[in-house]
């Protein structure tokens, strides 16, 4: 067996294993109910040759059109709560692979997510065609496969002679069709990649698009994501070539074993070898192999889409994830006091790019710490390492003396509060956003919150107050305004350790003078890590870290590091504070 072989079998196997499983027993009754209408079916035409032979011996009829007439109305009901139920379970199983891709993506690492537009047809189209080849394609299959056996079988019993022909000739035609599964399977997971590319491509566009637009970009970026759509436009067509030789074959087959039958069969009636009930009779079962047939062709193909989807949704159950959270700590945040970190020869890179270099210093309970440096200095990285979203490739860091990795990450994360540098908003309400990291605050903490951050005559002033909804990325506030929302969501969850990255940068001079008295008072009950370069806002600093191309350079206060240190002091002259 080739490695492609056994690798094609095993994603059939996970994709019958994981995802079909489950729900057997559904497919069961879906499979019976199949199988009742397969079966009227193939009584019917035995029913129409009993009503020929009638009419032919001048007999009466009425009993044997009531047999007819009912077994295609039991066929009908039977056909049809079996594809209820069919579709019922295929919903399941789309759903039940929605979770399971939707969990993951969510506990993924911050590293592993370089492409959210993928991610999101992953769990949209790619999900989709799982549940064609997980239910229908089985069932379908199957009850397929019966009907053509069970046919095979009453021809065999009509005139064996017909059936070796008619047999030939679809053996013929159906084997020039199994030639191009391999194809479908190629062009359809093509098709999957292209479009996860265009969702790609779409989001890197709506995720900047006030940039796009001030760029006068249009034409560019709708350049690129034509050249998307067309390379899944190319894959679709492919895709479609390749379906139509495989169901035409199929078409073809039985329209040629027909006319044969028919040439041969009406000479054979002619000679008085054969009945023309029996003829009408061997048609019948003939004509109703098409169905069968063009079943079994298009569940093959649908079984391709599936084994393509499983690979897919396979690749990001094998992106690194995060550990599944323990519960968080039950401590009363007002009762937690501040806490200290340390780094010790912490290094870190991403991927082969180094950026942390043999960093140690150390953070006391309390107070103030400022980092100030260079854009790309490492600052913003040294607050990602805290959190853990990336680990350190060698060094330990920790939180009162407790190693960051043997944190559970909800407890860990629990004691941190983050206000990131670009202040994101979450589509939604005010208050859905500033109680994202506390949903259990209580209305008069999420006002002193509001007070704080001088955010009370804004939310005051607002129509729906704070039941407002903000837009896609907060497009309705001004930048001061999500600068202002992020620290109240970080402040509202009263954090031992508050994480600023350059948290005043788009404030006015009396919000972020009033910014600094909050950040004052909080230093009593929190421990505030700040990155700024606006050295105004680290003056007042108990210590600052001067960072250098990913290196500790220097430590101490700002009158301090004024005088002693050269970088610190050419930063500080660019802002104009070193008089």
């Amino acid at each position: 067996m080739s490695a492609k072989e056994a690798r094609m079998r095993g994603e059939v196997r996970r994709l019958l294993l994981e995802h079909v499983r489950p729900h057997r027993r559904a497919l069961a009754v879906g499979g019976v109910l199949g199988f009742a209408g397969t079966a009227t079916g193939l009584a019917q035409p035995l029913a129409a040759k009993w009503v020929m032979d009638s009419v032919g011996a001048r007999g009466p009829v009425w009993g044997p059109v009531v047999v007819l007439a009912g077994l295609v109305v039991l066929g009908a009901v039977a056909a049809g709560a079996g594809t209820y139920l069919l579709e019922r379970t295929a919903a399941g199983v789309v759903r039940a692979a929605r979770g399971q891709l939707v969990t993951r993506i969510v506990r993924l690492r911050v590293d592993a997510l370089d492409r959210p537009g993928d991610l999101i047809s992953r769990v949209t189209s790619d999900t989709t065609l799982l549940s064609s080849a997980a239910t229908q394609a089985v069932v379908n299959s199957a009850n397929a496969l019966v009907m053509l056996i069970g046919g095979i079988v009453m021809m065999a019993v009509l005139d064996p002679i017909l059936l070796g022909i008619s047999g030939a000739v679809l053996v013929l035609a159906l084997g020039a069709a199994s030639l191009v599964m391999t194809r479908i399977s190629r062009a359809q997971e093509g098709v999957q990649r292209a479009v996860g590319d265009i969702g790609a491509a779409l989001e890197r566009v709506l995720g900047a698009f006030r940039t796009v637009k001030a760029s006068v970009a249009e034409d560019r970026e709708t350049s690129k994501l034509r050249a998307a759509v067309d390379e899944a436009w190319r894959f679709e067509t492919s895709t479609a070539k390749w379906n139509s030789v495989a169901r035409g074959s199929a078409g073809i087959a039985v329209q040629l074993a027909f006319l044969v039958v028919l040439g041969t069969g009406g000479a054979r009636v002619a000679a008085g070898d054969l009945g023309v009930s029996s003829l009408v009779a061997f048609l019948l079962y003939l004509f109703n192999l098409s169905q069968p047939i063009s079943t079994l062709v298009q569940s093959a193909t649908e079984f391709q889409s599936g084994v393509a989807a499983v690979r897919r949704m396979r690749e990001v159950q094998q992106m690194p994830a995060e550990a599944v959270a323990a519960a968080a700590s039950t401590v009363e945040p007002a009762s937690r006091p501040p806490a200290g970190a340390s780094f010790r020869n912490v290094s870190f890179g991403y991927r082969a790019d180094p950026v942390i270099h043999d960093v140690s210093f150390e953070i006391p309970p309390g107070g103030v710490t400022a980092f100030v440096g260079e854009s790309g200095a490492g600052k913003t990285t040294l607050f990602s390492l805290l959190e853990r979203f990336y680990e350190p490739t060698s060094g330990t860091i920790s939180i009162d003396g407790r190693d960051v990795a043997d944190w559970p990450l909800t407890e860990l994360r629990g004691q941190i509060g983050y206000v990131e540098q670009d202040a994101p908003v979450l589509a939604g309400s005010l208050r859905d956003n500033i109680c994202y990291s506390a949903p259990g605050a209580t209305e008069e903490e999420l006002w002193q919150a509001l007070a704080k951050t001088r955010l009370t005559d804004f939310v005051t002033g607002l129509p729906a107050g704070l039941d407002t909804e903000v837009g896609h990325r907060g497009t309705t506030l001004s930048g001061g305004q999500r600068q202002r929302i992020a620290i109240a969501r970080a402040l509202l969850r009263r954090p031992r350790i508050l994480l600023m990255d350059e948290a005043t940068s788009q404030l006015d001079a009396a919000n972020e003078l009033a910014l600094r008295e909050t950040v004052t008072e909080v230093a009593r009950t929190a421990t505030v890590i700040m990155i700024a370069h606006r050295l105004s806002t680290v003056m007042d600093a108990d210590r600052i870290i001067v960072l250098e191309r990913g290196r500790v350079r220097a430590q101490g206060r700002h009158a301090q590091l004024l005088r002693g240190d050269s970088l610190y002091r050419e930063l500080a002259g660019a802002q104009l504070l070193a008089g």
